[in-house]
C-alpha cells in the first residue's frame, strides 16, 4: 500500500457508525461527515515492529537523561516547519542519520516531524493531518493514516524516533509509540488541556513562551504539566501522574505593533535560570529555537544566533546546565514556497534554513560544544 490510500478496513470503521447520506446531521454550525477510527484501531493496522519499538526506547533513555542532567549530551530538534510531503521528509531525516554518527558523542539529533503544522493564520494550509496532499482538498482519515505511517517510516528506516507538536492534544494517541518529544506552541501553552494532556505523557514537553512574551505563562504551564491532575481525557475519565520532563522553550515574542524581540541572549538566561531556582520545580532545563521572534523570522540567521548561545554557556556554568539544546527550522532547500509551486524539499510554511547550511551548522555545533 502506498502513499495515503485508506485501507478498506478502515473506511468501513469510519463509516459504520456515521449516518447515511440522507441522514447526514447539521448541529450549530457543523456539519458531522463521518467518524474516524480511534487510536487503538489505526495502531493496529499500522503497528510498531519490535525492533523499531526497542530502538525508541534507546533514544528515549538517552534523551531523558539529558532533561534530567545526567548527561551533558546537546539535544538538537531540527527539521522542517511543517511536515509538507512524505518523501521530501524522509529524505531531509534520512540525510541526519549520515550526520548522527559524526556529532553522536555530543549531540542528540530529534528530527522535527510536525505534522499538524498550519499556516500561521490558520487559514488555508493546515498541515499534513488535514491535507495529506497540499494541493488537494482536507481529508482527515487519510490524514491520520499519512501521519502515522510518515513517523513509522522515520523510525523503521532511520531509527530515529520524532518530534511533533502537539496542537491538537485529543490527536496524540495516534502518534503516542513513536515520539521522543513534544512541544506545545507559543499559542497553545494557556490552554488547559494542552497543560494537563503533557501532564500524563511520559516523554519530554517543551512549553514555549507565548507570542506576547510572559514567562509566568510559560513557568505556568510548566508548573501545571509536573503536576498530577484528574481531567476528561479522549471520553475517559483519567488521573496523570505529572511530567518530570516538562520544561521551557524560548522562541522572543512579538509586541502590539508587530514588532519582534529576542529572548535567547546571556541576561534572557540568566534570567530564567533565575526564575528556575525560585520555581522549586524539576529538572530545570530549556530549549531555545533559533527561529520565530528569536530570530524576526530571518531564517538565515538561525546559525548566527545557535553560536551566540554556545558563547554564553562557556559564560556561564549556570547557563550551561539550564540549555538543553536548541529547536532549529530547516529543510532540503532554502527559504520558503507558497503552496502548489512545487519545489522538492522548500517549505510551504515558515522559511528554513536549506541542507548545507543545516549540515555545516551541525558540525559547528558539535566542534564549538
Amino acid at each position: 500500500m502506498s502513499g495515503t490510500e485508506v485501507p478498506r478496513y478502515l473506511i468501513l470503521t469510519a463509516q459504520g457508525a456515521v449516518l447515511h447520506k440522507e441522514q447526514e446531521v447539521t448541529t450549530m454550525n457543523m456539519e458531522f461527515k463521518r467518524e474516524l477510527p480511534n487510536a487503538r484501531v489505526v495502531k493496529e493496522m499500522y503497528p510498531v515492529s519490535e525492533a523499531a519499538a526497542a530502538r525508541k526506547k534507546e533514544n528515549d533513555e538517552e534523551i531523558q537523561k539529558i532533561f534530567r542532567g545526567e548527561s551533558d549530551k546537546f539535544v538538537l530538534v531540527i527539521g522542517p516547519c511543517s511536515a509538507d510531503r512524505e518523501d521530501a521528509v524522509l529524505d531531509y531525516i534520512s540525510r541526519l542519520a549520515g550526520l548522527r554518527d559524526r556529532v553522536k558523542d555530543k549531540i542528540v539529533i530529534i528530527p522535527r516531524i510536525y505534522t499538524n503544522k498550519p499556516r500561521t493564520t490558520g487559514d488555508g494550509y493546515k498541515g499534513m493531518l488535514h491535507q495529506p496532499d497540499p494541493n488537494a482538498n482536507p481529508d482527515m482519515l487519510k490524514g491520520v493514516i499519512a501521519i502515522r505511517k510518515l513517523h513509522l517510516r522515520a523510525l523503521e528506516e532511520t531509527g530515529f524516533s520524532c518530534a511533533d507538536e502537539m496542537l491538537y492534544p485529543e490527536n496524540h494517541p495516534y502518534l503516542s509509540d513513536v515520539l521522543s518529544y513534544v512541544a506545545v506552541g507559543a499559542r497553545s501553552v494557556e490552554n488547559q488541556q494542552h497543560r494537563l494532556t503533557a501532564s500524563g505523557l511520559d516523554i519530554p514537553v517543551g512549553m514555549k513562551n507565548p507570542t506576547g512574551g510572559d514567562l509566568s505563562v510559560m513557568m505556568n504551564a510548566i508548573t501545571a504539566a509536573q503536576h498530577p491532575h484528574t481531567f476528561v481525557y479522549t471520553n475517559w475519565e483519567v488521573t496523570s501522574r505529572g511530567n518530570p520532563l516538562a520544561h521551557a522553550i524560548l522562541r522572543g515574542s512579538t509586541d502590539r505593533n508587530g514588532l519582534t524581540s529576542a529572548n535567547y541572549h546571556y541576561e534572557d538566561l540568566i534570567r530564567l535560570d533565575e526564575i528556575y531556582k525560585k520555581s522549586g520545580l524539576l529538572n530545570p532545563g530549556v530549549i531555545i529555537d533559533t527561529n520565530h521572534a528569536n530570530s524576526g523570522k530571518k531564517w538565515d540567521q538561525q546559525p548566527r544566533i545557535a553560536k551566540e548561545i554556545l558563547h554564553s554557556m562557556r559564560l556561564s556554568p549556570d547557563v550551561r546546565r539550564l540549555v538543553r539544546g536548541l529547536m532549529t527550522e530547516s529543510y532540503l532547500e532554502d527559504g520558503s514556497q507558497k503552496p502548489g509551486e512545487g519545489v522538492y524539499g522548500r517549505s510551504i510554511t515558515d522559511p528554513c534554513l536549506g541542507w548545507d547550511k543545516t549540515e555545516r551548522l551541525i558540525l559547528d555545533i558539535a566542534e564549538l560544544l
